[in-house]
């Protein structure tokens, strides 16, 4: 079906002059036919919202036009003015860059606003600065709110730092009305771990010495995983567990951090509740903030760690920080990513050494990370030779078979999104996009509700969180069924195609770099798997081929998805 422009209009009340819904699509069709032709004006679709106000999206024909612009049946959007589309900046920029996202256009005849053109972009990049500017208004009442909470030391919620529960208390003000705060308590096992922590850190001065002590007695974090580098130093860094003594009131005067507790709060009992401390991005890591824009004050809650010992273990972080670990890189290896220890299942990583081999290359080696990291004591898997393993899973790659039904069943699995039905998927798509209206308003309507939250920050923002990220897994989900639904799946050019990548494969693979060999290689193998002897290959489906050498050897019978595994594992 070929794309066609979307016409829209919008207007509050109906008036029949002027700038009527008529008489904007009229204007709209004029400017189509001058500058596309009389047929694009003809096809152009009309979507019109009387009596609807701009201040927001919230409008039956819009929410239809965009609907038809995600099932890409929208080349453009044209309107008469600017604010026919909306009054809020912040919407206007959103779906300017949602729509350049798509590659859909977006015009205003009015003020000659076209996204394909340098001018339209340009006026593109302004409303995205408006549109900044009202989110740093936003966090500046909120940190203005925060200032206030901070007075009070209160706990906002959140996850749970290890070494305490949290419980809610219920008050009543003034009004009779009543609200409910949070406060830490100590949680007693979970304390002295912490106080381990800290002392093994001080004792060893090492992160990796840390986490191997952790390892290797079995100590397990809140969520009962392993300990890592990154889990004891989320613990070392956190000033939740500082007592406010005089040595914490120097400690963090020095620091240049903003408090709000007078020296005489800082009893040598309580702990320290540090607000506005990390940076939290959807689908990124959390950041630590630097520490003069945190806003810290004296808390509810008891402190177990004194402000001289936080303070020797920040400065022993700090100093070693520039001989800080870090990962081990290879050039040259191919598994990163995907090869796995046979005994313990983590990945193996690679390690580079200074031996020359038989073909002028240096040697590398992939050993396994919880040995690595437990030093032996909770995996001592044998290491797998780099140059040779992955040299052999190159030549497994290139003799693939894919003549096979169990290829062509597992190719067409993975094509259909997990093997839903088409009538299935489209009763799902219709729920998706309910949900994701739904969640949108809501998103509305808390960041609306920020500037009178009565101290409630900290649960609205990570509810804002939580349904952004609702958002986003919907709309990425809606995409991949919408996908699914307009492209049947056609097995004799998927086929084709996987041969032809693999013939590519063989004949140029001497001269594609380790990053193409890496992304060529993925592909067609899920993992590798060693086992101290053999490496099995578990690919997307397939055949293989037993004439291999015995560095690798093939796998045994295929799953019901046409997935080969290794003889002795786990099916999952």
């Amino acid at each position: 079906m070929d794309k066609v422009f979307a016409i829209y209009s919008r207007k509050s009340k109906f008036t029949g002059k002027g700038e009527s819904v008529e008489n904007q699509i009229e204007l709209c069709r004029d400017y189509l036919k001058t500058h596309f032709g009389e047929e694009e004006a003809q096809k152009a679709v009309v979507f019109e919202d009387e009596g609807f106000s701009g201040k927001n999206l919230d409008r039956p024909q819009f929410k239809k036009m965009m609907k038809a612009i995600k099932d890409k049946k929208i080349c453009a959007v044209v309107c008469y003015r600017l604010d026919r589309i909306s009054r809020n900046i912040g919407d206007f920029a959103t779906l300017i860059t949602e729509l350049n996202a798509i590659e859909v256009g977006f015009i205003s005849i009015r003020e000659q606003f076209d996204t394909n053109s340098p001018m339209g972009r340009a006026m593109m990049y302004i409303a995205s600065v408006f549109s900044q500017l009202e989110r740093e208004t936003i966090a500046e009442r909120i940190r203005d709110n925060l200032h206030e909470l901070a007075k009070t030391g209160r706990w906002l919620g959140g996850i749970t730092p290890t070494g305490y529960i949290s419980r809610g208390e219920e008050t009543v003000n003034i009004d009779g009305k009543k609200k409910k705060a949070f406060r830490l308590a100590e949680k007693e096992d979970e304390k002295e771990l912490v106080k381990l922590i800290f002392s093994k850190f001080k004792e060893t001065d090492s992160l990796t010495a840390t986490e191997s002590y952790l390892l290797e007695h079995r100590f397990k974090t809140k969520n009962g995983k392993d300990f890592t580098r990154f889990s004891v130093k989320s613990i070392l860094v956190n000033p939740v567990y500082m007592i406010a003594d005089a040595d914490a009131y120097k400690y963090l005067s020095e620091c240049g951090i903003e408090l709000y507790s007078d020296e005489s709060e800082f009893d040598g009992v309580h702990g320290i509740m540090a607000y506005n401390r990390t940076h939290q991005e959807q689908g990124k890591a959390t950041k630590i903030k630097p520490m003069e824009e945190w806003i810290v004050s004296v808390g509810k809650h008891p402190g177990f760690i004194s402000g001289a010992d936080f303070a020797a273990v920040q400065n022993m972080l700090h100093r070693n920080q520039s001989k800080a670990y870090r990962k081990e890189r290879s050039h040259t290896a191919l598994l990163s990513g995907l090869l796995k220890c046979g005994k313990c299942g983590e990945f193996m990583r690679p390690h580079m050494t200074k031996r020359i081999n038989r073909d002028n290359e240096l040697t590398y080696y992939y050993s396994c990370n919880l040995k690595l990291r437990s030093k032996k004591s909770r995996c001592n898997g044998k290491n797998a030779g780099g140059n040779e393993i992955d040299k052999k899973i190159i030549e497994a790659v290139k003799s693939l078979d894919l003549s096979g039904e169990n290829y062509f069943a597992s190719l067409k699995k993975t094509l259909s999104q997990n093997g839903i039905e088409k009538n299935d998927s489209e009763s799902e798509a219709v729920k998706l996009q309910e949900e994701i209206e739904q969640a949108e308003k809501d998103i509305q309507k808390l960041v609306g509700s920020l500037t009178d939250s009565g101290g409630a920050e900290k649960y609205i923002l990570q509810r804002i969180d939580e349904l952004g990220r609702k958002v986003s897994n919907d709309k990425a989900r809606l995409e991949s069924i919408q996908s699914y639904n307009s492209k049947p799946f056609d097995r004799i050019n998927a086929v084709k195609l996987m041969k032809d990548l693999i013939k590519h494969f063989a004949n140029n693979v001497d001269k594609l770099s380790i990053e193409q060999k890496r992304l060529a290689v993925r592909a067609f193998v899920k993992e590798v798997i060693w086992d101290g002897e053999y490496a099995h290959i578990v690919f997307f489906g397939g055949e293989y081929d037993d004439s291999v050498s015995n560095t690798v050897k093939t796998t045994e019978s295929p799953d019901e998805n046409g997935i080969f595994y290794p003889s002795g594992t786990h099916r999952k």
